[in-house]
């Protein structure tokens, strides 16, 4: 075996290390010492976050063609780990409670190794390697989401997700079969041209069953009625990163499978079925999310509805598509950690997580609803801030295909972003113009957790207006583009 293949995923290997050395810590180093772990992986992961930011240099394949390195995957996964830190941050105080802290060690290992497998399915080029990074991905956040074992809803939760993978895992690896025999290959390349011509029967059944096992993973309706009960009986930390991160990987994946893999056979069979999906998510997760009391429900439904915004960039199957997905996977992870942020704080310190409670939060803590506020409004696209300019690039990159059927079903999603609109405004209209006595107190947030929202609070305000950003990540996709089979 040549050992310098892997060269080819820097990555992965310093993400191993940061694993290995938090790992070591948490192991031989003394009981007085480990409530400075979450300070110490934090401090580790912004190192190799930092790092990471260097010019990709190395790019190509590995391991005969299964593993592959790009610009638009390099950044891609830079992107996740800004996501990864902001989530170390606010949940640094909350692994040191009473009630965590005797296995604070396991949660930042799970959430390292789960990390890790989204890593290998966004590199993967053969499905039993995408197969291995999605379990990878998925069981430890199976553990995760019982982390707070001595809660009933942590483990009803836990319990919910590991059926729901399950059943995922199973229809995508009955889809993955059907495609190996019809083709005789699981290399996405060598499947491409072998599916061109007339669809057969096999290959329309298989592509069903591969949407509908990576439509689990991205929250697409029908598939997401495990949403809001995990995100909601899961712990808040672990909440926001299965909102974001577990997001941004698997649409980048359904976006190389799509396109690279299926583009001939999707665009002639699948395509209408997409619009579809696409429709159902964005209206169902808003009407849904109109009636939600509980914050982390509400979030749950909200985080539907923006998969299917982000559908709208992996439809477009081009370069302005795959940029403005990635840029709005970016947007994103900053706008709803900024929720999640204060979600966070207010219920570690009160245990309170409905709206109801929420009413006049302005008078006692300006700060969290400051920054809440600013959360919404990126959520819902209100300019200048970084959401709206996501919701616009997604939609010209969707447009940009030019049929009249992508027109309407902008259209459609425009509606939508109108009633999204209504219920974010809900929350802001809860903590600045509802006159109750609010029943939470003044809270004095941990320094990680207020470092944690400042961030942010500056990538919502600043995304959208430095344009260097735009254009780097467009550069990157430009890169990708002959090796995605993107129409430039």
């Amino acid at each position: 075996m040549n050992y310098s293949q892997f060269l080819m995923m820097p990555q992965e290997l310093g993400l191993l290390l940061v694993f290995a050395l938090v790992f070591i810590y948490d192991t031989f180093m003394p009981s007085r010492s480990q409530r400075f772990l979450p300070c110490f992986t934090a401090i580790l992961f912004a190192i190799y976050t930092a790092l990471s930011f260097v010019p990709c240099v190395v790019t190509g394949m590995a391991f005969s063609g299964m593993f592959e390195t790009t610009a638009a995957t390099w950044v891609m996964k830079n992107i996740l780990n800004v996501g990864v830190l902001l989530v170390l941050l606010q949940a640094a105080k909350w692994s040191n409670g009473e009630f965590v802290s005797v296995r604070r060690g396991e949660f930042y290992e799970l959430l390292l190794l789960t990390l890790l497998g989204m890593f290998i399915m966004i590199s993967a080029r053969h499905f039993l390697l995408f197969v291995i990074g999605l379990e990878t991905a998925s069981l430890p956040i199976a553990a995760l989401a019982a982390f707070e074992k001595n809660h009933y809803e942590s483990r009803e939760a836990a319990a919910k997700y590991v059926f729901t993978a399950i059943f995922s895992s199973a229809i995508f690896l009955l889809g993955i079969s059907f495609v190996y025999g019809l083709t005789g290959t699981l290399y996405f390349n060598d499947i491409a041209p072998r599916v061109l011509g007339a669809p057969s029967a096999l290959l329309i059944t298989a592509l069903a069953f591969v949407i509908a096992g990576v439509g689990f993973k991205l929250s697409l309706v029908p598939f997401h009625l495990w949403t809001a009960d995990v995100y909601q009986g899961a712990p808040t930390a672990v909440t926001s990163y299965l909102s974001v991160i577990s997001k941004g990987a698997a649409a980048f994946s359904f976006l190389i499978i799509l396109v690279q893999v299926f583009g001939a056979a999707y665009q002639a069979v699948w395509q209408w079925m997409l619009y579809a999906l696409i429709i159902l998510t964005i209206t169902v997760g808003n009407l849904f999310a109109i009636r939600q009391r509980n914050l982390k429900r509400f979030l749950a439904f909200s985080s539907i509805s923006q998969a299917g915004y982000v559908m709208l960039g992996i439809i477009a199957a081009n370069v302005l598509g795959m940029t403005s997905m990635i840029y709005y996977v970016l947007v994103y992870i900053f706008s709803n950690l900024a929720a999640f942020g204060v979600i966070a704080a207010i219920e570690r310190a009160t245990g309170r997580v409905t709206m109801d409670d929420y009413n006049g939060l302005f008078k006692t803590n300006p700060w969290l609803s400051f920054t809440m506020m600013l959360a919404m409004f990126s959520l819902g696209g209100i300019p200048p801030f970084a959401g709206f300019f996501s919701k616009f690039f997604i939609f010209v990159g969707a447009c940009k295909t030019g049929s009249v059927a992508i027109y309407v079903l902008v259209l459609i999603a425009l509606i939508n972003t109108i009633i999204s609109l209504y219920y974010y405004l809900l929350v802001v209209k809860a903590m600045f113009i509802r006159q109750d006595e609010c029943v939470i107190p003044t809270i004095k947030s941990h320094w990680s957790e207020r470092l944690g929202m400042i961030v942010s609070v500056a990538g919502i305000v600043l995304i959208g207006l430095v344009s260097c950003i735009y254009v780097a990540l467009n550069t990157a996709s430009q890169e990708s583009a002959q090796i995605f089979m993107l129409i430039d």
